[in-house]
């Protein structure tokens, strides 16, 4: 190992965060090459209890995967995400960069403040560049301790949809849509109607028909008692 790969290594082994490659740079003396020390000390890590990994645009030493299960006993705090948290999270993730009118256009509901100023403040995501759109939104993407969290190199790591259903995080169904509604009976349901149509307008026919006897009938009694008519009209 030479002189340039001790230095990585130590930096890399004393930072809590993950190193970006210009601040190597900057630490290590002028004229070292950090780029190439890492990609020598990557390869002389393979297969040992920690690794040198790639997060983002930085680089850290991890413990390797297959042996995350001896740090079980460390006492972690954990944070529950809201569904409204965690559905954001995944928007930004798969999306980015993605403003907040996007994000509410794609979940079907507006965005709390207090939504986006939990993930900001876990530092799961970031603001981003502005649309050149009126109004200029800021947009937002995810930072590299999300891809620290979840051990991925970069965002397009990320599971497809059909690994996420291979592992029951989504419905094997076809999106709303796809399929042609079952039209089945809808013949039946026709004639039904029609049938329905005939009644009101026999109901309709009856009604007018007793509301014209009614009318003849009344008219007949107004006759009748009416002055100058009948037989008892003229008795005195």
């Amino acid at each position: 190992m030479d002189e340039q790969e001790r230095m990585v290594e130590a930096i890399l082994f004393a930072s809590a965060e993950p190193v970006a490659l210009r601040e190597l740079l900057g630490r290590m003396p002028h004229g070292c090459d950090p780029g190439e020390a890492l990609a020598r000390l990557r390869q002389r890590y393979q297969g040992r209890g920690v690794q040198v990994v790639r997060v983002g645009e930085a680089w850290a030493i991890r413990t390797a995967p297959d042996l995350g299960f001896l740090m079980q006993k460390e006492t972690v705090e954990m944070r529950k995400l809201s569904r409204a948290a965690v559905e954001t999270l995944a928007i930004v993730a798969y999306h980015q960069p993605v403003t907040r009118a996007e994000i509410e256009e794609i979940r079907g509901v507006s965005v709390s403040r207090g939504t986006i100023d939990q993930l900001l403040e876990l530092d799961w995501i970031r603001l981003g560049r502005r649309r050149m759109t009126p109004g200029r939104p800021v947009t937002f993407t995810v930072t590299e301790a999300f891809l620290d969290h979840f051990s991925l190199e970069t965002a397009r790591d990320l599971p497809g949809i059909k690994e996420l259903r291979q592992a029951g995080l989504l419905d094997n169904r076809p999106p709303p849509g796809s399929e042609l509604p079952d039209l089945e009976g809808s013949e039946d349901q026709t004639d039904l109607f029609e049938e329905d149509d005939e009644e009101e307008t026999e109901a309709a026919d009856n009604e007018s028909t007793e509301a014209e006897e009614g009318h003849a009938h009344g008219a007949e009694d107004d006759t009748r008692n009416a002055p100058g008519t009948g037989g008892d009209a003229g008795d005195p």
